[in-house]
């Protein structure tokens, strides 16, 4: 078993999430239970799949819960896409840059243990 704890990607991850609750504060009010809620639990899912793969058995399994990660990555990027679209977040355009830096994280970490023999 891993720590999760000891993973980067994991500790850039929790960042972004702390970044993220603290921006999405800015949203609109209408928003609450829209985009906010939303943004939110993406950005709770990096990590908490990171963390789940970690606790697997088999590299396997990890690389599917880094998989999972990365689709709400994904997801993540296309919420905040569309909030600064609409001009709703200051930083938005960081936040982008952040969210690229963890699925690059995680693309390396997935190849690292689908290459290993």
């Amino acid at each position: 078993m891993r720590d999760h704890r000891d993973l980067d990607v994991w500790k850039t991850a929790m960042d972004l999430v702390t970044k993220v609750y603290e921006r999405t504060k800015e949203l609109p009010k209408e928003e609450v239970y829209g985009l906010t809620a939303q943004i939110r639990r993406a950005a709770v899912s990096i990590p908490a799949n990171i963390s789940e793969g970690a606790a697997r058995q088999t590299d396997k399994e990890f690389v599917y819960f880094l998989f999972v990660a990365l689709g709400s990555a994904s997801e993540l990027e296309t919420e905040l896409t569309v909030t600064e679209r609409l001009g709703y977040l200051a930083e938005a355009k960081h936040l982008l840059e952040q969210v690229a830096a963890v699925k690059q994280m995680l693309n390396g970490l997935i190849r690292h243990y689908r290459i290993k023999p």
